[in-house]
């Protein structure tokens, strides 16, 4: 399992609700990136892998299957606290920081917010 809670949401970053998707960095995050972003920090990681195909995504009361996740996905998320979540299904390669969920209702994220990956 992996939770992490949203401590700054981007001036820019819920503009991508046409676009089906979330931005996630840690908080290292560099300044030109965090208008963009959802800026998260990790509460629990339990798991190196937690992202994985038929999985779980939770955030606050929504809950989403995970579809599809990127090569490097656990990696940048590990690492970076970083990845896109793509609300939609992959019509074409999946990029490695990808992970797609179902079903495609865009999420409420605020500050506090919980993430968590089961």
């Amino acid at each position: 399992m992996y939770t992490s809670f949203v401590k700054e949401v981007g001036s820019l970053a819920l503009a991508f609700e046409e676009d089906k998707v979330v931005i996630l960095f840690g908080p290292e995050a560099p300044q030109e990136l965090r208008d963009v972003s959802i800026i998260h920090e990790v509460n629990q990681e339990d798991n190196d892998a937690p992202i994985k195909n038929g999985g779980e995504l939770q955030i606050d009361d929504q809950i989403y299957k995970v579809t599809a996740v990127g090569t490097s996905a656990n990696k940048n998320l590990k690492e970076l606290g970083h990845i896109s979540i793509y609300f939609s299904e992959p019509n074409e390669e999946i990029l490695p920081g990808a992970v797609f969920v179902s079903p495609s209702k865009y999420p409420k994220l605020d500050k506090n917010s919980k993430i968590v990956f089961k």
